[in-house]
């Protein structure tokens, strides 16, 4: 049997960022997609803790060490600048796999720096 669990959580990253006229997505600082497991291109579910939005996009990946977390296209609707969200991955897995595997949890500062 398979199940779905979280593989990789940036908590309470800050939006630095809003871009309306880019092609969707999320871009996260390469420091931060490292120390979460995270890839280009992986699907992440986020979460605004400031409203409460939950919506689905994939990654792509910011400069190194900027602590950039932007929501491009439509999702920048969705968040504000300034705004705490966390950054989820989930990952397929056998049940028993599941029951040892453990997470990547980021916890970055204010400035989304590790």
């Amino acid at each position: 049997m398979q199940i779905e669990v979280l593989k990789s959580k940036i908590h309470c990253a800050h939006v630095t960022e809003a871009n309306l006229n880019y092609m969707g997505s999320i871009t996260i600082d390469e420091d931060l997609m490292d120390a979460a497991n995270l890839i280009a291109g992986e699907k992440v579910q986020i979460v605004d803790n400031n409203n409460g939005e939950r919506f689905e996009t994939y990654v792509i990946k910011g400069e190194r060490g900027s602590g950039c977390v932007c929501l491009n296209g439509a999702a920048a609707r969705k968040v504000q600048v300034g705004d705490v969200c966390i950054i989820i991955s989930y990952a397929l897995m056998d049940f028993e796999e599941a029951k040892t595997f453990t997470p990547s949890v980021v916890f970055p500062d204010a400035d989304n720096r590790l």
